[in-house]
């Protein structure tokens, strides 16, 4: 089963990518490419921010304040540098003369270069440095600083709240949607990609729009704002800064769709290698049993090692995009020195003006490094954002169309009126199945593996829709009522006893939340779970670990059991519910069954024959098909498929001419036990009895 999920998600995989490599896990390959729609679901994450437009319109108020102040505080600190030069001119000059006099008496003396320069800023011979006017200044710069990283600080702290409430709807939203999707979603994928697209990815989208979007917003405005400045101060130097832009875009994209393949492929990866490692957890004993533990840790090796090669691909090609840039950016300094220091020397520009713009330069290329820098995250929560949309855009169960009710005890008079059903269209599995159970009757369904009994109940439950026929309760058609209604008057027990991480108190109390202590007393009393738990040292209080090992498979068996008869339902579903027991916990199990479907009507799936012969109606499938149908007697005598599967498990051939004999002499009540009045198994209450807690050793 686990290797069919494997290769059916790969499946899935290959229709959504292609055009690159990367190992399957099974000595293969498989075809990966970049998300169909990159602009598009980056265009949806963004979106989501939707719900939070006046929280976004204040962040950008902030970002734009705090980057205006940055921009415009270099030019100011120029200025400040024009006084300190000036200041160390004038007492070179004569105070005596203007400043047009003596750059007149350097051209006379052949100065030229000189009195270019001089002509360029504003000198008063004989002045030192003005002190006041500098500090005046430099207060500015500094204030201006101040209050620009204020609004940055306040910006942050605003984004970060509204993201978070934002990543909290979309969590809920994957929890909601989750409960929408049909068990096929379930069926043909692992669920440690479902898992780790549900953690992994929208954990990836809250770092995407908590760092990647602030930043990027902030350094495309810090872009915009110095490119302004540089024009204003020297258009000639601005364009010689504005050459690495091209450049600079050219590099990031060429390597950029690069890295979202890589990307792609390592939270596929990620997906791939949870979904191993929650396997060889489920099925760790099993994988003990077999000896399998090189075959398990060499398969993961391989999934490691693909995740490995993925993500040093994603982060290697995408870290290349800031040293490219940054060289580039280093391109354009150096030409910006070069032709800077020429025109302050040509008086074209002063000094001041000339470190500003050298200043610019340089936060310039930083704001660029940080875009390039949040690439490598924007593309990798672009990459997760699309695994969630597709998780989220997946189709859902048939929507509800409620035309009818039940009442509030309904009889369980369940039909079948020409259902037909098939997972795949070409593979037809049950087709125009008729038949009929009748309140307070019980209806085993027996037959072989692939037969189709399983789905019969699902069908019953609205797990999978039909093709065409309908199934009624009570002569309401289950299509005409909400799928909580229909399953809140049916109990299940499964083959699989699925207990949570709680008190057993809490497990039996999950069949009805608003159910009061004694109640639960009473459905554990009734089911047997009573005897061992009395024996427990924290008794109903007993915390069930994860997997439910601290409590034998016949105790978890009777614990389920006892929420089902806690809920009260009308229908009962038990599934394979003794299959996984020993003999002497069977007893129990099929004791407290029986009290289970006393006065309501049930669906029992066995393969143990013997436990189903007191049943009112037995099914037996064949091919999504009823055979046969009738009490355990009669079919036995009709000597047709009923009378094979029995003998088959009892008996040997059928035709052996002591089969009956055989047949009788196994189902005979097992030694320790006496038949019960409602026609079951009673333990005599012995010594060996008297714990009766079926604890498996």
């Amino acid at each position: 089963m686990a290797q069919t999920q494997v290769e059916n998600t790969e499946e899935n995989t290959e229709e959504e990518f292609a055009d690159m490599s990367l190992d399957d896990g099974f000595g293969g390959q498989t075809s990966i490419r970049k998300p169909k729609h990159f602009w598009p679901s980056a265009k949806r994450l963004l979106g989501l921010l939707g719900t939070e437009k006046a929280g976004i319109g204040i962040v950008l108020v902030f970002v734009a304040i705090g980057v205006v102040l940055n921009v415009i505080a270099p030019k100011v600190l120029g200025y400040a540098m024009d006084i300190i030069f000036a200041g160390v001119l004038g007492p070179m000059m004569p105070a005596d003369v203007t400043q047009e006099q003596f750059i007149a008496g350097l051209r006379a003396s052949g100065q030229d270069d000189f009195a270019d320069m001089l002509s360029g800023m504003t000198v008063v011979p004989g002045a030192g440095i003005d002190f006041r006017e500098l500090g005046i200044v430099i207060s500015i710069v500094l204030a201006m600083y101040f209050v620009a990283n204020v609004f940055m600080w306040a910006q942050g702290f605003i984004l970060n709240k509204l993201v978070m409430r934002v990543v909290y709807n979309l969590r809920k939203d994957v929890e909601h949607k989750l409960n929408r999707l049909p068990l096929n979603y379930f069926d043909t994928r692992q669920r440690g990609d479902v898992l780790s697209r549900v953690t992994n990815d929208v954990d990836n989208i809250q770092n995407a729009l908590q760092q990647a979007f602030a930043q990027l917003v902030q350094a495309l405005l810090t872009v915009v704002g110095i490119v302004i400045m540089m024009f204003i101060v020297s258009w000639q130097l601005a364009l010689i800064a504005l050459i690495a832009l091209p450049l600079s875009a050219v590099a990031a994209g060429v390597i950029g769709v690069r890295a979202q393949k890589q990307f792609t492929a390592q939270w596929k990866s990620t997906g791939a290698l949870n979904g191993q490692i929650e396997e060889s957890f489920s099925g760790h004993e099993l994988m003990k049993v077999f000896g399998r533990e090189e075959e398990a840790l060499a398969r993961f090796d391989e999934r490691n090692e693909e995740l490995y090669k993925a993500s040093f691909g994603a982060q290697f090609v995408s870290g290349t995009i800031y040293p490219v840039m940054n060289f580039i950016s280093y391109l354009a300094y150096v030409g910006i020195a070069v032709v800077g220091g020429l025109r302050v020397a040509s008086g074209q520009m002063t000094l001041g003006d000339a470190t500003a713009f050298i200043q610019y330069s340089r936060e310039f290329t930083q704001p660029l490094g940080q875009m390039a820098g949040m690439a490598n995250m924007l593309q990798s929560g672009v990459a997760s954002a699309e695994r969630t949309f597709e998780l989220l855009d997946a189709d859902e169960e048939e929507p509800e169309t409620v035309t009818g009710h039940l009442p509030e005890r309904t009889d369980g008079h369940v039909e079948f009126h020409g259902v037909s059903f098939s997972y795949d269209p070409a593979k037809p599995l049950i087709e125009e199945l008729s038949f009929e159970a009748h309140p307070g009757h019980t209806v085993a369904i027996v037959g072989p593996t692939g037969a189709g009994k399983t789905t019969l109940v699902n069908l019953v439950m609205r797990f999978y829709e039909l093709d065409s026929g309908r199934i009624t309760l009570d002569g309401v058609d289950v299509t005409a009522l909400s799928r909580a209604e229909l399953r809140s008057k049916v109990g299940m027990v499964l083959q699989d006893a699925w207990l949570f991480n709680g008190t057993i108190m809490d497990n039996i109390r999950y069949g009805r939340l608003d159910a009061s202590d004694e109640d639960v007393f009473e459905a554990a009393r009734a089911t047997y779970v009573d005897r061992f738990v009395k024996a427990l040292p924290d008794g109903y209080q007993t915390v069930i670990d994860d997997e439910g090992t601290n409590v034998s498979a016949g105790e978890k068996q009777l614990i389920t059991i006892a929420r089902a008869f806690l809920a009260n339902p009308s229908l009962l579903i038990l599934d394979e519910a003794t299959s996984s027991v020993d003999t002497r916990t069977e007893v129990l199990v099929q004791h407290a069954m029986a009290a289970l479907r006393s006065d309501r009507t049930s669906f029992v799936i066995a393969h143990r024959l013997s436990t189903i012969r007191d049943a009112d109606t037995i099914l037996v499938m064949e091919a999504g098909r009823i055979v046969e149908q009738g009490s355990h007697e009669r079919l036995l005598e009709s000597r047709g498929a009923y009378h094979r599967l029995y003998m088959s498990q009892f008996a040997g051939p059928a035709e052996d001419p002591d089969a009956a004999a055989l047949a009788d002499a196994a189902s005979a009540p097992q030694a320790g036990v006496e038949p019960g009045d409602d026609g079951g198994a009673e333990p005599v209450p012995d010594a060996a009895s008297a714990d009766a807690s079926g604890r498996e050793g």
